[in-house]
């Protein structure tokens, strides 16, 4: 502007376009983009008033350049606009979803188009679930330091781990006994190393709800009954065809009192032995037949009697193998032949299953084995490792066993699961 005759007869004064553009690029020091700018200028431009517009522009931007170099410096301002946009975003667009993606009734059936494959899925205690084809965990021996099972944020790791085919239906049942449902297929495939998909982008689940077990039911399978039992000792049989029609938002699965949570979920004849173990090394043995059959909402009846402080870590279905496999959170772990637990009446104390020492540290789980069986444990790092049953010694109920994966002070064993070895 200071020189606006000097740039008119330059302009004036040459042939072509670029010719202008270079002389106001070699005269005046500007960039080609400021040259071109002034070619592409209005003559109205040039009066009085909109000189005064231009050098209120040229104000604005100069403000705008140092707010936008502030909140780059800033994080907390950087995070405050980001939340003010989406605010303004949530306000503008925050209606519910108007269409409803399915596959059309009558039609194919999805599983029809997928191979029935075995697979393994994983799902951490953030709640981030993936499958995966069952061999991608080779067998380990005992002792070792496992191979790491994803890549999570920093203080997650796996919590579930179920073994299954791409077949089955998968109903997970939450901590506040709420129970949804979600085809083994749809869950999304990833790497050994990857994160998995957020639980919460499949399910409906409410605050600080979380998945308490999965499980897989085969249509096939002729079990009628769901055991349900609750970290407080409380155990519940309900007929399986109640959980046949689960909608999106879920079914509540079992009615629990205000202290108690949801911890396992086993698929029953009605006839069977169940087997609950503590953390502090207490369990019981009582037959099925002593829990009648209830509805969907029934709270369920007390199954052990539990000392103070002490919780249910595992149930278990006494046929489900000929013996307990114990690991405790510092990595020992050791099996007991189940005829070492005497039937008892439900809801009694129970008797010792595991020798608790400091060096050991208390029970985080237990599953009943048989020698072909294979386990994976799981530590607080995300670290897993895939064990053969038959090397996992075999001790009486009151001892300790052998250390089955190596821990430290701020790494410890958090969940174990089984699996069935493959055929040769």
């Amino acid at each position: 502007l200071d020189n606006i005759d000097a740039v008119i007869s330059l302009i004036r004064a040459s042939k072509t376009t670029q010719e202008a553009k270079a002389g106001l690029i070699e005269k005046f020091g500007l960039t080609d983009i400021q040259a071109q700018a002034i070619l592409d200028m209005r003559l109205q431009r040039l009066t009085g008033l909109e000189r005064d517009k231009i050098e209120a522009e040229y104000e604005e931007l100069i403000k705008k350049i140092n707010r936008l170099k502030e909140i780059l410096a800033n994080e907390r301002l950087l995070l405050n606009v980001i939340k003010e946009e989406m605010l303004i975003i949530k306000e503008n667009y925050a209606d519910e979803r108007r269409t409803e993606i399915r596959h059309a009734e009558g039609e194919i059936d999805m599983r029809d188009l997928i191979d029935d494959e075995e697979i393994a899925i994983t799902l951490t205690h953030f709640g981030y679930i993936k499958r995966l084809p069952a061999d991608t965990y080779k067998s380990q021996k005992r002792g070792g330091r496992g191979i790491s099972a994803l890549t999570t944020r920093e203080e997650d790791f796996v919590k579930h781990l179920v073994s299954t085919t791409t077949h089955s239906r998968l109903l997970f049942f939450t901590n506040k006994g709420r129970v949804f449902r979600l085809n083994a297929y749809e869950i999304p495939e990833g790497k050994r190393q990857a994160k998995g998909t957020a639980i919460v982008n499949l399910l409906q689940l409410g605050p600080n709800e979380k998945i308490a077990t999965l499980l897989a039911i085969d249509e096939k399978d002729d079990n009628k009954y769901l055991l349900l039992a609750t970290k407080n000792g409380i155990v519940k049989k309900t007929n399986r065809e109640e959980f046949k029609n689960i909608n999106k938002s879920g079914l509540i699965a079992i009615g629990l009192r205000e202290d108690d949570e949801l911890i396992g979920v086993k698929v029953t004849d009605g006839n069977k032995d169940i087997l609950l173990v503590t953390k502090e090394g207490m369990s019981i043995r009582f037959d099925e037949n002593d829990i009648r059959p209830m509805g969907r909402t029934a709270m369920g009846v007390k199954g052990i009697t539990l000392s103070n402080e002490d919780k249910v870590v595992s149930m278990s279905l006494c046929e489900e193998g000929t013996d307990v496999l114990v690991v405790s959170e510092n990595g020992f772990g050791k099996r007991t032949d189940i005829n070492e637990y005497r039937t008892q009446i439900r809801a009694g104390k129970g008797i010792k299953t595991y020798n608790i020492a400091e060096k050991t540290g208390k029970l985080v789980g237990a599953e009943m084995v048989n020698e072909d069986d294979e386990m994976m444990i799981i530590n607080s790092d995300g670290v897993l490792i895939r064990l053969r049953v038959n090397e996992i010694s075999l001790f009486g109920r009151v001892t300790s066993g052998v250390k089955l994966m190596k821990t430290d002070d701020e790494v410890n064993v958090v969940s174990i699961s089984k699996i069935k070895m493959e055929e040769e």
